[in-house]
């Protein structure tokens, strides 16, 4: 029987003075994954990306419970995204988006496709 994967959330500050799409964040997520766990490593997390706010910087990831410290360096050992310094900071992680939303204190998030 397979068990059920646990989810966590975690809410993401983008500091970059460049314009940075979704698109490029999650690429960069995933090389900065690969580059220190390998792909098989990277397969593990099943990360996605749940919100991509362009106007406050402030990204929402999902990845499973067990992963959340392996995507956390990854995220602490960005520099870049693309070709554009960045920094990328961990606000909160939380078990469910309502809890994550309560902590970080603002309005409902709209998912982004």
């Amino acid at each position: 029987m397979l068990k059920k994967v646990k989810r966590r959330y975690l809410a993401l500050r983008l500091d970059s003075d460049a314009m940075i799409s979704s698109r490029e964040f999650t690429d960069a997520v995933w090389e900065a994954i690969c580059r220190i766990y390998g792909e098989y490593g990277a397969s593990q997390t099943s990360l996605s990306m749940i919100n991509f706010d362009e106007e406050h910087g402030i990204v929402v990831m999902r990845t499973g419970h067990t992963t959340v410290e392996m995507v956390r360096t990854a995220i602490a050992s960005m520099t870049h995204v693309g070709d554009k310094p960045a920094a990328v900071h961990v606000l909160a992680v939380s078990g469910t988006i309502k809890a994550l939303q309560k902590s970080l204190k603002q309005p409902p998030l709209k998912h982004s496709p």
